[in-house]
């Protein structure tokens, strides 16, 4: 049984693209003349944003597959495996077990909030606005190679956020007094987000990762406004770089 609720650890920072990210939109944004395959964007203003569900669910698969824990279909894990004992699944403890309304893992304890364009790059995406469109996205061409002639078909036109775009991002980790046997998770969720934070860094985000797209790296991380290095999960002292 879930114990009290003893707190929360915000983690802010800025989610930079070291190259073209591509967050697909749904088909039925698909407009007459428009692009093959558009992004995702704010439905008011058109500003791309990153979604919290493409972020959780990429650093969810990542630590699955770290960890080796993957259902053999494909599914997310369900935690079932280690029959609800949270000391050894940080991947339900986290995230939440897939699909298992009898768990014992209690609520998911990472909070992952929508990734938007920061203050500026916001007043770059307005500024590029014109009357034919905005000229902010990047737009790439791409087509298949007919192996026996060496040449180009297909052409595909896929739109991107370009390189540099910076976007603020917020996780919230909620840390329980679950029971003394479960260690002390405001330490352990934390290294583990870290830990998650790192690899996303070393793979992709969105799609196309194989092609060059989605390498993002977290910068200026704070702990509850504490400067904070994923790569050695230790807080940065005053006077360190």
């Amino acid at each position: 049984m879930v114990g009290r609720l003893l707190g929360y650890q915000v983690v802010t920072g800025i989610i930079r693209c070291e190259t073209g990210l591509r967050i697909g939109a749904s088909s039925d944004s698909l407009e007459i003349g428009g692009l093959d395959n558009p992004i995702i964007v704010e439905p008011i203003h058109g500003m791309p944003y990153i979604p919290g569900s493409s972020l959780k669910g990429k650093m969810r698969s990542l630590l699955e597959l770290a960890e080796g824990k993957f259902n053999p279909n494909g599914e997310p894990y369900s935690g079932a495996k280690y029959g609800g004992s949270i000391e050894n699944c940080n991947i339900s403890r986290l995230f939440g077990p897939h699909r298992n309304p009898n768990h014992k893992f209690g609520p998911s304890r990472l909070i992952v909030r929508d990734a938007h364009l920061t203050e500026e790059w916001k007043q770059l995406f307005i500024s590029r606005k014109t009357e034919l469109g905005n000229q902010f996205l990047d737009i790439k061409t791409e087509n298949t190679i007919n192996r026996n002639t060496g040449a180009a078909r297909h052409p595909r036109h896929q739109e991107r956020v370009p390189v540099g775009t910076e976007f603020d991002f917020e996780f919230v980790l909620r840390n329980f007094d679950w029971n003394e046997v479960f260690g002390n998770e405001e330490v352990d969720n934390l290294r583990v987000l870290a830990d998650v934070m790192v690899k996303l860094e070393k793979d992709y985000l969105g799609g196309s990762g194989t092609r060059g797209y989605g390498k993002v790296i977290f910068t200026n991380v704070k702990v509850d406004g504490k400067p904070y290095d994923i790569h050695t999960r230790s807080f940065i002292e005053d006077g360190e770089q």
